[in-house]
């Protein structure tokens, strides 16, 4: 009988702590005495943080007179402290306030010292794992009760990506300036790291996605490489639109979990155990 084996497709680092996690809460377990699953890191895409001083300079120039500053992903929170080199507090006079989908991005904030300060910058999320994306986020912003016509709002991101935030925002009246920080890179097909994926058993298998871009990206390769292989596989998504992605490329079964990291590991335990 074949090992299962999960496939994280999270860029290099993220995938290491996850694999770590969830190997220590899978030794932990029943499963342990059973057969351990193989734990594969297949980065489909591979996050570059831009390094141009002249970038740097223009982002510290546009925080100056916004009034909140949106980071899209933790890459962002990482790529634009890189670029700038400074506490967060010391690019404007007053505190500018900051909003993030989820609870990976303020953990990334936090690591950095943000929302610890003696006078603590002012942190937006939704208030609830259900709602981690971009709609949850606006709803949370709502509360607020701004006059977004007198606001300016600072968006980091990388290339592409949704821009349904944004477009929100310039619709409520505010300014709205998205910067992109970093870009990503898909896995070359000849990258050693598919050799795995051509000799394992799809049937049984667990693909972890947790990007919609790296799911279409993998749905080109499977359409050239692997054009069976999909069809018996299982996909773990932490979001509907990610869910989608990998039904639309071909996923036999796909579920769906709470944003998060401890969300994710609680429904592959689930899924080790049918």
């Amino acid at each position: 009988m074949s090992t299962k084996t999960i496939v994280i497709t999270r860029p290099t680092g993220q995938a290491r702590q996850l694999i770590e996690v969830l190997t220590k809460v899978i030794e932990a377990s029943a499963i342990a005495k059973r057969s351990l699953p193989e734990l594969v890191s297949l980065p489909l895409l591979t996050i570059v943080p831009k390094s141009d001083e002249h970038l740097a300079d223009s982002i510290a120039s546009t925080l100056q007179d916004a009034d909140l500053a949106i980071f899209v992903s933790p890459n962002a929170v990482e790529s634009v402290m890189r670029l700038l080199e400074r506490d967060w507090q010391d690019f404007s006079k007053r505190i500018i306030p900051i909003g993030v989908m989820g609870g990976s991005s303020r953990l990334a904030l936090k690591n950095h010292g943000i929302g610890q300060e003696d006078y603590p910058t002012s942190i937006y999320m939704p208030s609830i794992n259900e709602r981690w994306d971009s709609e949850g986020l606006w709803q949370e912003l709502q509360t607020l009760d701004w006059d977004w016509t007198h606001k300016k709002v600072v968006i980091f991101k990388g290339d592409g990506g949704r821009e349904w935030l944004a477009d929100t925002l310039q619709k409520a009246g505010a300014t709205v300036e998205a910067i992109s920080t970093y870009t990503r890179v898909p896995l070359d097909i000849d990258n050693p790291a598919w050799q795995v994926i051509h000799e394992m058993d799809f049937s049984k298998s667990l693909w972890l996605l947790t990007s919609s871009e790296a799911v279409r990206y993998l749905g080109e390769v499977i359409r050239d490489q692997f054009p069976y292989g999909l069809e018996s596989a299982s996909a773990l998504c932490p979001h509907h639109n990610i869910a989608d992605a990998a039904e639309a490329i071909g996923f036999g079964e796909v579920f769906t979990s709470e944003p998060g990291d401890e969300a994710l590991i609680k429904t592959t335990l689930a899924w080790l155990t049918i």
